[in-house]
């Protein structure tokens, strides 16, 4: 993991007409996050031994290769097995089915109550994952700066966006064997924090509720109700458009597809 640290930074940007992105400062706390994507072999590992251990899952997961990231999990998935990671690891688990917290979130899809000082893992904040992205830079379009090619990113290549480099289509690197067109984790470089893939590859799922306008402040996590999840990132079959820093997606959290996976951040 690459400590992200504490700061205030400008979320959101004015570059491409975002409306439901209107910049806003945020100061963020300093966390720990993985350097990578969660890859398959990583996302099996603890999922064997969670399913050994009382927990259950909607879906097995899927993957490329052992070194490509996990897809076709949902939002529940990846927030009860961030909680059997953080288990397996011997840390206290972040998610619970009880304003108590004494009930550790194993079965089931629920919305559950969260231990924010709980040093285990979890899902990023929305701010969160959008302060990492951005790598120590500021007012970019990318984690690197503010036009994309396929050397730098996973993606699905469209040359009419102005900052679009391409070239166009699929990335011709990853485009074999059939659907997904994922990359292996880590194949980009890096950004300033030491993370990889923060644009293109797969979607990230995020801890918030997705809504507008999102909160400034302090660690905002997002409405406190709603129906979408915040996903982030883009994904290698979407254009740079969704890649961008700022671009905010959103999905059922029982949505699950071949382009949708996640990465884990922890407290300090």
């Amino acid at each position: 993991m690459a400590l992200i640290p504490a700061g205030a930074f400008t979320m959101g940007d004015n570059l491409d007409g975002e409306s439901d992105a209107t910049p806003i400062s945020v100061t963020v706390s300093a966390f720990y996050m993985d350097t990578n994507l969660v890859s398959y072999s990583q996302w099996q590992t603890v999922y064997n031994w969670a399913t050994n251990h009382g927990f259950g899952f909607a879906l097995a997961g899927s993957g490329k290769a052992a070194n490509h990231p996990v897809q076709t999990v949902d939002w529940y998935d990846t927030v009860k097995w961030s909680n059997a990671r953080s288990q397996q690891a011997g840390k206290t688990p972040v998610y619970y089915t009880d304003a108590g917290l004494t009930q550790v979130y194993t079965n089931g899809e629920v919305t559950p109550y969260v231990n924010w000082t709980a040093n285990g893992y979890r899902l990023p904040t929305e701010a969160e994952w959008e302060k990492a992205a951005r790598g120590g830079l500021s007012g970019q379009r990318f984690p690197w700066g503010n036009v994309i090619t396929e050397s730098l990113a996973n993606y699905y290549g469209n040359t009419v966006i102005s900052y679009d480099l391409g070239p166009n289509g699929y990335n011709a690197a990853f485009a074999t064997g059939g659907y997904p067109y994922t990359s292996p984790v880590g194949y980009f470089a890096p950004n300033g924090y030491g993370l990889y893939d923060m644009a293109g590859n797969v979607w990230e799922w995020c801890w918030d509720w997705y809504g507008t306008p999102y909160a400034g402040g302090s660690d905002p996590r997002g409405p406190a109700s709603g129906s979408l999840r915040v996903s982030r990132g883009g994904a290698w079959n979407i254009v740079a458009y969704s890649s961008r820093c700022a671009y905010r997606n959103n999905g059922y959290p029982s949505y699950a597809s071949y382009n949708f996976g996640f990465r884990c951040v922890m407290g300090l």
